[in-house]
């Protein structure tokens, strides 16, 4: 594959299957949290399992796919065939945690494996204590839904009916799940298409190397990228506010050693492993990291599995980073935000000019489950807040946004109001939230649901209460997070970060997230800049006064 332009055509191609797999995702599944919130991801590998080009889905779930498709290969390399698909979704044989469950669907090209359509979607229920699978407050594993180790969801294209109906009868919405389900094998059935075509136009050999030349070609650049850092070690360490179960600070500690060509992340000094249910395992701790190094690279570097040559994870068992079963998981996706903080705080002390202050430290889960007092169905609203941005080293922070780890959405309200018992009375940026700084951060979001039913379970998952999203190079942290219960009544109630309870007909429930730390010193700002804010409602008077007491409101500064 020596022909630069024959490498740059097959390059670009599967960079478009894969964002047309996303897309096909997105017009199939049935349920809002994969159709609108857009929590899934695609990705394509060879027949060695290497990632070879990712769509631009959720970054979390990408880097784990490796030890996914390891787990698959030990049980079945050996007994894969045409139509074979193969599921699994247990967090400690390659997964996340259970409502992520992977598809393998193996490509054969004239009897020859040439790889695999792989498909992670985050499915409404999997069973378990409470509505969702998601609970911050569970305490082992076997609360929280069905465990699936690699097993084969059809064989030769004939579907384990057993298979089918133990899922049916162990979930509270089988309809959505299996609508999912459809929708992630139809998604993989189109990325195994567009390869054949390939192999097909190209040849099979040619196809073969030109993925191992592709999979060098991101070493390459990464080894160049990475050349360029300065040796030595760089630590940084943030926190978690607590587990939900009476913890206290939860330390998240990265060293990174750069040494030539190569980085290495350990996290030892972290947190041991908590009560509750954000414990990460390791796989979800090596894909955060490898999107928070990614993060720093240049932009020419392709995302598959020669980035991940030149990344080394280490993290103590027993720790909350890579925790000894039956530890809790369900709501990994907290500690795998933070991983993410820690190691772009390390990242800033190498190329300061690329450091982004803290974002709003992840998305916020909020999950509303129950059955509708008439007809006696089931419903499980899970909404994903997605908020904000730090201030970045030429720009303020963004605000409205995914967090960089992902690549998901707001769910509408329509959508949202439409399907579930509830009213949305509020969905707005929350004015005074960012960090302030020469460049801002961005401001986090208020959502405001009142629940119309009879009686639900509400399960709550945020966090940056009390360690804020810090600010870089002086900039400042930005607002605390809040939850409050039926806010402006005699029952109004500040709820934890991480809560499971029950509501019933009439309460309201608030989350005002926080926002981006800022990036430089404040004094630095442009007046233009903060006059702007103030006309905007971004800000009040009394923040500016606080943060900016140099400015005035007739124009000086």
């Amino acid at each position: 594959m020596t022909d630069p332009v024959t490498f740059a055509i097959l390059k670009n191609a599967l960079d478009a299957i894969v964002d047309d797999m996303a897309y096909t995702v997105m017009r199939t599944a049935r349920s809002p949290i994969v159709r609108d919130v857009l929590d899934y991801s695609c990705t394509l590998c060879d027949a060695k399992g290497r990632i070879l080009a990712q769509a631009k889905t959720v970054a979390l779930h990408l880097g784990a796919v490796p030890d996914a498709m390891a787990a698959v290969m030990d049980a079945y390399g050996h007994d894969l065939q045409p139509e074979d698909v193969v599921i699994l979704n247990d967090p400690y044989q390659g997964g996340m945690h259970l409502p992520d469950i992977f598809m393998f669907k193996p490509i054969f090209h004239e009897d020859r494996l040439l790889g695999f359509a792989v498909v992670i979607a985050h499915h409404c229920d999997m069973g378990g204590r409470v509505p969702g699978s998601n609970a911050a407050d569970s305490t082992e594993i076997y609360q929280e839904g069905l465990r699936i180790p690699p097993l084969k969801l059809y064989s030769a294209g004939t579907p384990d009916e057993a298979l089918f109906g133990f899922l049916r009868c162990n979930v509270r919405v089988p309809d959505l799940v299996r609508g999912d389900l459809d929708a992630q094998l139809a998604t993989c059935v189109m990325g195994e298409d567009e390869i054949v075509k390939l192999a097909t136009r190209h040849g099979t050999d040619a196809l073969e190397a030109f993925f191992d030349a592709l999979i060098d070609y991101g070493e390459s650049l990464t080894r160049k990228c990475l050349t360029a850092w300065p040796d030595g070690v760089y630590a940084f360490t943030d926190y978690i506010d607590d587990d939900g179960l009476g913890s206290d600070s939860i330390a998240i500690r990265c060293a990174l050693t750069v040494a030539g060509d190569h980085v290495t992340a350990d996290f030892t000094g972290s947190a041991a492993q908590v009560k509750g249910a954000i414990n990460c395992t390791l796989s979800y701790v090596t894909s955060a990291t490898y999107m928070a190094v990614r993060c720093a690279l240049d932009h020419e570097v392709p995302n598959n599995e020669g980035v991940y040559r030149c990344i080394t994870v280490t993290a103590p068992e027993g720790s909350i980073v890579n925790p000894l079963p039956p530890a809790a998981v369900a709501a990994r996706a907290l500690t795998g935000y933070r991983v993410a903080d820690a190691v772009l705080g390390a990242v800033a002390q190498i190329v300061p000019e690329r450091a982004v202050a803290a974002g709003e430290g992840g998305n916020t889960v909020v999950c509303i489950g129950g059955w509708d007092s008439e007809t006696r169905e089931p419903f499980i609203m899970v909404d994903m807040i997605n908020g904000a941005w730090g201030g970045r080293p030429d720009k303020d922070g963004i605000e409205g946004i995914t967090n960089p780890t992902q690549n998901m959405s707001n769910m509408p309200v329509e959508t949202l109001e439409y399907r579930y018992p509830i009213r949305v009375e509020e969905y707005a940026f929350r004015p005074d939230s960012c960090g302030a700084g020469r460049w801002r951060g961005g401001l986090g979001l208020i959502r405001q649901y009142r629940f119309l039913g009879d009686e639900a379970t509400l399960q709550l998952r945020a966090d940056r209460a009390r360690h804020l999203p810090w600010g870089v190079d002086g900039g400042e942290s930005a607002a605390p997070a809040r939850n409050i219960l039926n806010p402006g009544t005699a029952e109004e109630t500040e709820l934890p970060s991480k809560i499971t309870r029950q509501i019933h007909a009439g309460d309201v429930i608030r989350h005002e997230q926080p926002g981006g730390g800022g990036h430089g010193d404040p004094a630095a700002r442009d007046g233009t800049l903060i006059r702007r804010d103030l006309a905007d409602d971004k800000v009040s008077e009394a923040w500016v006064g606080r943060w900016y007491p140099g400015h005035r409101a007739d124009g000086g500064n």
